[in-house]
C-alpha cells in the first residue's frame, strides 16, 4: 500500500487525530534507538511558570509538569493523574477530595504531598498574574490538607466544572521550595513530575524533553526523549518537515502550506485534517469612544464577511464561526447568523443612524504578529477591506509582537483586537465564562450580570452537562445582543509528519494540548 497523504475529515470536535498514514501502528520495540522526535510549533511559550500563563504554553507544561487529573488516551473526562482519587464528598459539588497517589517525587527528588499541591493552588490566586489563569479558579474558596496524601478543595458555590479545571495544565503542581508564594519564577530551571524533565531551554528556540524516571502517573511513554523546536513562521516549520530536521509539526501550519500538502503526494510525508475547537473572535473595548458604542459593534458584526475570510484567507482550512461556542459542542447555537444573515451595508448603516451616526467611524484593529498564525495579518487586512469598503469605517491596523500585545489589552490601549482561544476544556462553559466578569482572561472588564450572577452558576451546579444547554443559550443570547465579542472562525486540527512517526492518533488531549509520550517510530512495516 501506497503511504501518501490521508486527508480525513468529519471527526468529532474533541476527537485525536492519527498521524498513522495506512498501515496502521506497528511494533515500538526500542523507543530510544534514533534519538528524540523533534516537533515543531509557532506556539512560543510566555512563561515556564504555570501561574502565569493562560496560553499555548500549556503545551510544555502537559508534559514536564503533572496535574491531579487529566485525560488518558482516548478520554473525553478528567481521570485521576498524580492523584489516586478525586470525586466530590457531597450532592451539592461543593466539596471535592483527592488523595495522591504515595510516593510522588518531583525530577530532582524532592517529595510531592499534599502541602505541595496546596502550594501551587494558592499561588496562582496570590500572584493573579496579568493573563494568567487566576480565573480559573473563581469557584474555589479554599483548599485544606490532611496528612501528605490528602487534599480537600472548598468551594464557595456548587461547580461541577471543577474536576475539569483542575485537569487544565494552568494547575501544575510545583515544587514550594522552587516556585515563590507571591511571586512568578523567571528562570529555566524547572523541575516538574510529569512524563519529562525539561533538560534545556531556549526561549524562542527549542525545548529538550527526557524521560523522568521519578514519573508516576497514567502516561505510557513511547519515547525517551522530546525537543520542541519553536518557529517564527509556517514555512520555516514545512522547510524544516521537508528536510527531515523535525518529525511532526503542530500549531501554526499556515493556510497555504496546508493546501500544498494536500495537493501534491508525497511518499515521505502525511497529513491528517480533522475537526477542532479552537476559535478566533474581535474583542471591543467598552472604554474607546467609538467601539464602546453598541450601534458600532453591530455594524460591524453586520458587515464581517466570515465565508469571505475562510475561504479567501485561510483556503477553507477554518469554518466560519456565529457564536463563542464552536460547533460540536453542546449549546451551540448560531446566534450571529440568526440575527444579521448575510453581510450587508445597508443593514449596518440603518444600525449607524438610528444611533446618529452620520460620519465614518474611525477604529483601529490591532492584533498579535506571532501568536495565531500566519495569516493573522493577512485576515485583518481582509477585515480591513471589507469595513472601509462600506464607506461606513475609516480603519487603521496595528500590531505588535505577543508580549507587548499581551499588555498593550491588558492596559485597556486597544479599541478593537483579535484574539484566539484554544479550550480549557471540552465544555461550552469554556468558551463563555472566562472572557465575561470584571477579572476575565481579556483584560477587558465585562460585567454580563445575568450571565455571571445567574447562568453560569445554575449551569454549573449541573453534573449532567447535557442539562445545562438551555442556559448556554442563553448566555449565547446575551452576547449576541451585547456585541462585545465577535466571533470570526473556528479552526480545524491539522499535523503533518514523517511517514515513519507514530501515536499521533492519541496524542492530543480534549483540549488539543498534544501528549509527547504518544509519539514514536515505527520500526518495521
Amino acid at each position: 500500500m501506497s503511504h501518501r497523504n490521508r486527508f480525513l475529515r468529519g471527526a468529532a470536535a474533541i476527537a485525536s487525530l492519527s498521524l498513522v498514514a495506512g498501515c496502521g501502528l506497528l511494533s515500538d520495540d526500542d523507543p530510544g534507538d534514533q534519538g528524540p522526535i523533534v516537533v515543531g510549533t509557532t506556539s512560543t511559550p510566555s512563561t515556564l511558570d504555570p501561574a502565569g500563563a493562560w496560553d499555548g504554553s500549556w503545551e510544555l507544561y502537559r508534559n514536564i509538569f503533572q496535574t491531579l487529573l487529566a485525560y488518558p488516551n482516548g478520554a473525553t473526562t478528567p481521570q485521576p493523574d498524580a492523584a489516586r482519587t478525586c470525586a466530590f464528598t457531597d450532592s451539592t459539588s461543593r466539596t471535592y477530595h483527592c488523595e495522591l497517589r504515595a510516593g510522588l517525587k518531583f525530577s530532582d527528588g524532592d517529595p510531592l504531598t499534599a502541602d505541595a499541591v496546596r502550594h501551587s493552588i494558592d499561588r496562582i490566586r496570590a500572584i493573579d498574574a496579568p493573563g494568567g489563569p487566576a480565573g480559573l479558579l473563581g469557584s474555589l474558596d479554599r483548599v485544606e490538607t490532611s496528612g501528605d496524601r490528602d487534599i480537600v478543595f472548598h468551594l464557595n458555590r456548587p461547580d461541577a466544572t471543577f474536576p475539569f479545571v483542575l485537569a487544565t495544565p494552568a494547575m501544575s503542581l510545583v515544587d514550594p521550595d522552587d516556585y515563590p508564594a507571591d511571586a512568578l519564577r523567571k528562570d529555566t530551571d524547572v523541575h516538574g513530575s510529569g512524563p519529562y524533565e525539561l533538560r534545556s531551554y531556549e526561549e524562542g528556540e527549542r525545548a529538550v524533553l527526557e524521560r523522568n524516571e521519578s514519573y508516576q502517573g497514567f502516561a505510557k511513554r513511547r519515547n525517551d526523549a522530546v525537543t520542541i523546536r519553536y518557529f517564527k513562521d509556517s514555512a520555516g516549520m514545512v522547510e524544516a518537515l521537508r528536510d527531515k530536521r523535525i518529525d511532526v509539526t503542530y500549531r501554526g501550519l499556515a493556510a497555504d502550506d496546508i493546501v500544498a500538502l494536500q495537493e501534491h503526494d508525497d511518499d515521505e510525508l502525511q497529513l491528517v485534517d480533522g475537526a477542532g475547537t479552537d476559535i478566533s473572535y474581535l474583542v471591543f473595548n467598552p472604554g474607546d469612544p467609538w467601539a464602546g458604542r453598541t450601534a458600532v459593534r453591530k455594524a460591524v458584526a453586520q458587515l464581517v464577511d466570515r465565508g469571505a475570510i475562510a475561504h479567501k484567507v485561510y483556503k477553507d482550512t477554518v469554518d466560519p464561526l456565529y457564536s463563542m461556542v464552536p460547533k460540536g459542542l453542546t449549546g451551540h447555537t448560531t446566534g450571529f447568523f440568526d440575527d444579521y444573515g448575510e453581510p450587508s451595508v445597508t443593514k449596518a448603516r440603518t444600525l449607524l443612524s438610528e444611533a446618529g451616526i452620520t460620519r465614518r467611524v474611525p477604529l483601529t484593529l490591532w492584533y498579535a504578529t506571532d501568536r495565531y498564525g500566519s495569516e493573522t495579518g493577512l485576515m485583518f487586512k481582509e477585515l480591513k477591506r471589507q469595513l472601509d469598503g462600506s464607506g461606513l469605517f475609516t480603519i487603521t491596523l496595528r500590531s505588535r509582537p505577543w508580549k507587548d500585545f499581551v499588555t498593550g489589552y491588558q492596559h485597556h490601549e486597544y479599541p478593537v483586537f483579535g484574539r484566539g482561544w484554544f479550550p480549557d476544556f471540552p465544555d461550552a462553559d469554556d468558551y463563555i465564562a472566562p472572557f465575561v466578569g470584571e477579572h476575565n482572561a481579556l483584560g477587558t472588564p465585562y460585567p454580563a450580570k445575568a450571565i455571571t450572577g445567574r447562568l453560569l452558576p445554575h449551569a454549573r451546579a449541573e453534573s449532567d452537562r447535557a442539562r445545562t444547554v438551555k442556559d448556554m443559550e442563553a448566555a449565547q443570547r446575551i452576547l449576541v445582543d451585547d456585541a462585545r465579542l465577535l466571533p470570526l472562525w473556528q479552526g480545524r486540527q491539522f499535523v503533518a509528519a514523517s511517514v515513519d512517526i507514530s501515536g499521533g492518533e492519541q496524542a492530543l488531549d480534549p483540549s488539543t494540548v498534544m501528549m509527547m509520550w504518544t509519539l514514536h517510530r515505527k520500526t518495521s512495516w
